[in-house]
C-alpha cells in the first residue's frame, strides 16, 4: 500500500503533520486501546512498520494531553499577569503610616509615608515573575561548557620505567 501522506512534506523533505495524519494517529491509538498489536495496527492503517505504529500512538497521546495542558498554562499565565498588575498597583500607590487607628503626622502636620506595603507589593511582584519564568521555562539552567584537559602525573615513578 502506498503512503497516503507522501505529499505532506515541507521544503526540507520532512513530513508535516496534517489533519489527516493526526486523524490516522488517533485511529492507531483507538485500535491499540481495543487490543490490537502494533503490527496489526501497522497492517490495518498502512504504516510501514510496527515502529511507525508505536510512534503514531505516541503522537496521538501527546496531542490528547497537549491541548488541555496549553489551556492550563494560558490560564495560569492570565492569573499571574493579574497578580502582577495588582501588586504593581499597590506598589505604586501612596501609603501612610497608621498607628493605633490614626494617621501619623510629622511636626509640620504632613502625613508620614509608609514604605512597608510598597516593599511587600514589590516582593509579591518579584515572586509572581519568578512563577511566570518557571511556568514558561525561562528559568532553564544555563549550559556550561568546560574545556581543557586533565593531566595525570605519577609521583615517584620514572617515566622511562613505564615503557
Amino acid at each position: 500500500m502506498a503512503n497516503p501522506n507522501q505529499d505532506a512534506r515541507n521544503g526540507n523533505g520532512k513530513y508535516v503533520r496534517t489533519p489527516e495524519t493526526a486523524q490516522r494517529d488517533a485511529r492507531a491509538a483507538e485500535l491499540l486501546s481495543q487490543g490490537y498489536s502494533y503490527r496489526e495496527i501497522a497492517k490495518e492503517l498502512g504504516y510501514q512498520s510496527h515502529t511507525a505504529a508505536i510512534q503514531a500512538c505516541r503522537r496521538a497521546c501527546r496531542d490528547i494531553v497537549q491541548g488541555p495542558a496549553e489551556k492550563l498554562i494560558a490560564l495560569s499565565v492570565d492569573r499571574l499577569e493579574y497578580l502582577f498588575a495588582k501588586a504593581m498597583e499597590i506598589a505604586e500607590a501612596d501609603h501612610v503610616v497608621v498607628s493605633h487607628g490614626r494617621i501619623v503626622k510629622d511636626d509640620q502636620g504632613n502625613t508620614l509615608k509608609d514604605s512597608g506595603p510598597t516593599l511587600a507589593a514589590i516582593r509579591e511582584a518579584r515572586a509572581t515573575l519568578e512563577s511566570f519564568r518557571k511556568l514558561t521555562g525561562l528559568d532553564q539552567p544555563a549550559k556550561v561548557n568546560v574545556s581543557g584537559g586533565v593531566r595525570y602525573e605519577v609521583v615517584g615513578v620514572d617515566p622511562e620505567d613505564l615503557t
